[in-house]
């Protein structure tokens, strides 16, 4: 049995992960981490563990490399698909699997690590890159405005009730949508749709840029609210009739 480590920011990315290696019966999820502490933390506590991590974390990449080899683990870069995993390589970890990799490739990965062996990805999947970003550029122009601001709080995790109150609708309205862009997508459900659009770069950063305009509005909202509550700001209004 072979005890895995997953860290990586992005809780989604995470779950499926978790779900596609859980297939698989001689690997065993003991740890899941947000931020390079607990993932530090969780190697020094379950030593001899595969440990994956995200590069968006940002370790201090020697110090962790020293850390594995000193409890007898090993580490797995999940690199962005922007990166070359030769600097990973060349800095000594045992495999490199870039983000928009299919989890045959992320099985096959961690099996290779796990007998010792090293892996990277292959140039043919680096090629395939450009590929993917036509079909994230194709349903990214399918979805609707209102459908890509849904997608993007399904990216962060949002369940439809939290999804219906910040885009101030009904749940039921929100479930209508999502069977809309599950038929657009081609997945089943909000995990597969979530990994989906950060399997792909174009649709991946089309969310982030809807989901940063949303907070922007919601604490835009929050600052006239806030306004409008003043004392002075009431009694002006009373004044007026308005």
């Amino acid at each position: 049995m072979n005890k895995i480590i997953l860290a990586d920011s992005q809780a989604i990315f995470r779950a499926g992960m978790a779900k596609v290696l859980g297939t698989d019966d001689d690997f065993r999820i003991i740890a899941q981490c947000s931020d390079t502490e607990r993932m530090m933390h969780a190697a020094t506590t379950f030593p001899g563990a595969l440990v994956l991590f995200a590069s968006v974390l940002k370790p201090e990449l020697s110090r962790l490399k020293v850390l594995l080899e000193t409890v007898g683990s090993r580490g797995i870069v999940i690199a962005e698909n922007t990166e070359s995993p030769l600097i990973f390589v060349q800095q000594g970890f045992s495999g490199v699997i870039l983000r928009n990799s299919t989890g045959a490739a992320l099985v096959e990965c961690v099996r290779r690590v796990a007998a010792g062996e090293t892996w990277q990805p292959l140039q043919a999947v680096l090629a395939d890159a450009s590929v993917e970003d036509m079909v994230g550029t194709r349903v990214r122009d399918r979805l609707t405005p209102k459908e890509m601001r849904i997608v993007a709080l399904i990216v962060q995790g949002c369940k439809n009730r939290e999804i219906a109150t910040r885009l101030k609708t009904t749940e039921q309205v929100i479930k209508n949508y999502l069977r809309s862009i599950y038929d657009k997508t081609g997945v089943s459900d909000r995990l597969e749709l979530a990994l989906f659009t950060l399997h792909h770069r174009v649709l991946a950063e089309a969310a982030a840029d809807v989901g940063s305009r949303i907070e922007a509005e919601e604490q835009a909202d929050s600052a006239n609210t806030a306004e409008i509550s003043k004392p002075g700001k009431v009694q002006s209004i009373a004044r007026t009739g308005t």
